[in-house]
């Protein structure tokens, strides 16, 4: 609720639980806050834009000067526009000379989302050192939830107290990062999966961004976020504009359950999103099967094997390249190797269109190695902090500079070509290093690179609408949901630990639906951390995503590849519901087990997991709980084996695991649930639920 009454800037007067409508008039005209001693006279508003000149003393939404000067901000409100969910607010600093525009969409899946447009209206420059949005929180928010990682161990929680102070995730490596928060979240004391009130918001934006949660001891507590601008990187000529990126907010008073839904809602609302209509094939990527050993015969064998099992797209991933037989040479040469593809890759696109499969291709568009013979041609197409000065390597590579125009017209050309010329239905857009000193013609330029790299993956989109493009940055460093109006899935690790993969898809798919998050069956032995799982936990874990093996399945033995034709035909059997519906994770009382599922809209029929991560303390297992099910239905609950039973260690397993189903209301279910068999730790048991009926109201 917006209060656009005062002379400044518009104040939220509330996020949270709908009110109704006699209530939220009273809440929008302010409720009286007292004064306290040793503050400024009037009472200090918290716009989506606080202002230091209103007396607010936290960190101000805007940051820039003119030369020094214009260094402190004054909006007054000039005009309201509201049309259907969209509010746009203006303001003007005549002083300063700048002019705000502040856009507030309310969406149908009740996710609202927040962004700034600044405009120079003087005839000097304006240094633009910050725009953010800034939302209130009240004061019972106590707690704040974000995320940490690094590569192959992304989106992992860590959470604090609400505390006085500011608490404040920058993010500087010019993509969104394995280390970056995925959201911010703001909770009551204790909150969870199924209950507390929770307050979250995303920073859409794929370069340098910030986000942070803030608490004074005299105003109400805040989230905020936005681009985290380099100095000198924006300087707006007179009349020139700047859009901050959109802020997305969630409100749930049903846990994270609830915020995690509106986030699901707006995804798979928009136009482009894959939706059922368009289900998501079976992927094979060729990385951890071959590496860069690339063997035409063997790689046909590879198609033969997947397709035979199920499988209906073939990725064939880095190698294929001039002069890339390592990683330290070739980026940026995208032309088919003829020494190692004498025939180009027709012949291997070919054989994957008369196995019935799609045909797919990595890139890593926006670098270049040092070892190439673009950069011998074009060493000033290297991102840089000045004209022949190169930043450190990162992977034995450097960031090709898409803000210069023959760079971009160069990448452009290529990926055009080699899109025209082959049958390729699906793009792996990599991305495999921080930007380190990155500048164009002497100023810092993550902005540009940024803003260049979403008008690559839009005019390309333009030109072959019908390929698709995965996200995929050392696994999953660029992943918010700016990049997503650009491409079809995330890559959520490199890591196909199925362990480590049970987190990082948790986490992830708290804001991501499991369509847009890749997720791979690996090897029996992980290539990232050694581990060996069965696959039954590995097909268990990856089911749960967009599916995909990589794995060299010339090696896998009869039984495996029968296992995997078992789990593929489930996954297609399943998937229309695990992408449609809605995703819920338990509170389990035993942090060694833990239990997520999909319930269909109408609540006809689920898929629910529940996993043993670890061993337990306690020697019988606590009740399986699995929420989100209508209380007035019957269902029948099937275990699910078609990947394999998972291992056991009790002596005697509970009389409906022994039978393979039981019988029960959807409120015995949800409310007292079933117990577990007793299952060694790494292993996970999937069921199945469909209503039989309903109980009377």
């Amino acid at each position: 609720m917006i209060d656009a009454t005062g002379p400044g800037l518009p104040v939220v007067r509330h996020w949270g639980v709908e009110l109704a409508d006699a209530d939220a008039q009273r809440v929008g005209r302010g409720l009286g806050e007292p004064l306290p001693v040793n503050s400024p006279d009037p009472p200090v508003p918290v716009s989506m834009s606080p202002e230091a000149s209103a007396g607010y003393m936290g960190r101000p939404g805007l940051r820039g000067h003119r030369a020094g000067k214009s260094w402190s901000s004054s909006f007054t409100l000039t005009g309201v526009d509201v049309s259907n969910a969209l509010a746009t607010f203006t303001a003007l600093d005549h002083r300063a000379e700048l002019e705000l525009v502040t856009e507030v969409e309310l969406t149908s899946s009740a996710l609202a989302r927040v962004r700034h447009r600044l405009t120079n209206r003087g005839s000097t420059p304006y240094v633009l050192d910050g725009l953010e949005v800034a939302l209130p929180v009240p004061p019972h928010a106590d707690e704040v939830l974000d995320f940490t990682g690094r590569w192959a161990r992304e989106r992992h929680p860590q959470r604090r107290p609400f505390d006085h102070g500011a608490w404040v995730r920058e993010n500087r490596r010019g993509r969104t990062g394995h280390d970056a928060t995925i959201g911010l979240i703001a909770g009551t004391r204790g909150f969870g999966f199924t209950g507390g009130e929770v307050w979250a918001i995303h920073v859409a934006w794929s370069g340098n961004h910030v986000t942070y949660s803030q608490r004074l001891p005299e105003s109400q507590p805040i989230l905020g976020g936005g681009e985290l601008l380099l100095g000198g990187e924006v300087i707006l000529a007179e009349d020139e504009t700047y859009s901050s990126p959109w802020i997305y907010a969630a409100y749930s008073d049903q846990g994270l359950n609830g915020m995690s839904a509106a986030f699901h809602r707006w995804l798979r609302a928009r136009p482009h999103h894959p939706g059922p209509e368009r289900p998501r094939p079976v992927v094979l990527n060729t990385w951890e099967a071959v590496y860069f050993d690339h063997d035409h015969d063997r790689l046909r064998g590879l198609a033969e094997v997947a397709a035979g099992i199920g499988v209906e797209r073939f990725v064939l991933d880095d190698g294929w390249f001039a002069g890339r037989r390592n990683s330290s040479a070739g980026l940026g040469d995208w032309h088919v190797d003829p020494d190692v593809w004498p025939d180009g890759l027709g012949p291997l696109v070919d054989y994957v269109d008369e196995l019935g499969m799609e045909f797919g291709l990595w890139v890593e568009p926006e670098m270049i190695n040092p070892d190439s013979d673009l950069f011998r041609a074009h060493p000033e197409w290297v991102l840089g902090p000045a004209q022949g000065v190169l930043p450190v390597t990162g992977r034995r590579q450097q960031v090709l500079n898409l803000a210069h125009p023959a760079a971009y017209r160069y990448i452009l050309d290529r990926l055009d070509q080699l899109l025209g010329e082959y049958n390729i239905a699906y793009l792996k857009w990599d991305h495999n290093r921080d930007l380190i000193d990155a500048g164009h013609e002497g100023h810092a330029s993550v902005h540009g690179q940024t803003l260049a790299v979403y008008r690559l993956l839009d005019e390309l989109r333009r030109k072959h609408p019908r390929v698709e493009m995965e996200s995929c940055s050392s696994g999953g460093a660029r992943i918010d949901l700016q990049i997503l109006e650009y491409t079809e899935r995330v890559w959520a690790s490199d890591c196909n630990d199925a362990l480590e993969r049970q987190a990082i898809q948790r986490w992830t798919g708290l804001f991501l639906p499991p369509e847009l998050v890749g997720a791979h069956v690996g090897p029996p032995r992980s290539h990232t951390t050694s581990r060996t799982h069965d696959l039954s936990f590995r097909m268990a874990t990856a089911i749960f995503g967009h599916l995909g093996l990589e794995w060299d399945l010339l090696t896998a033995t009869d039984d495996e590849r029968q296992q995997l034709r078992q789990a593929i035909a489930l996954y297609r059997e399943i998937r229309s519901l695990l992408h449609t519906g809605t995703v819920v994770r338990g509170d389990h009382p035993d942090p060694s087990a833990w239990v997520h599922g999909v319930v269909s809209e109408d609540r006809s029929t689920a898929v629910f997991a529940y996993v043993q991560l670890t061993t337990s303390v306690d020697a019988v297992p606590a009740p399986w709980r699995m929420p989100g099910l209508d209380p007035h239905r019957s269902y029948r609950v099937t275990v699910l084996e078609k990947a394999g039973r998972p291992a056991t260690t009790g002596r005697v397993a509970p009389a409906w695991f022994s039978s393979g189903e039981i019988e029960a209301g959807g409120r015995v279910l949800g409310a007292i649930g079933l117990t577990p068999p007793i299952l060694a730790p790494e292993q996970a048991l999937v069921v199945r639920l469909d209503s039989v009926g309903g109980f009377p109201h």
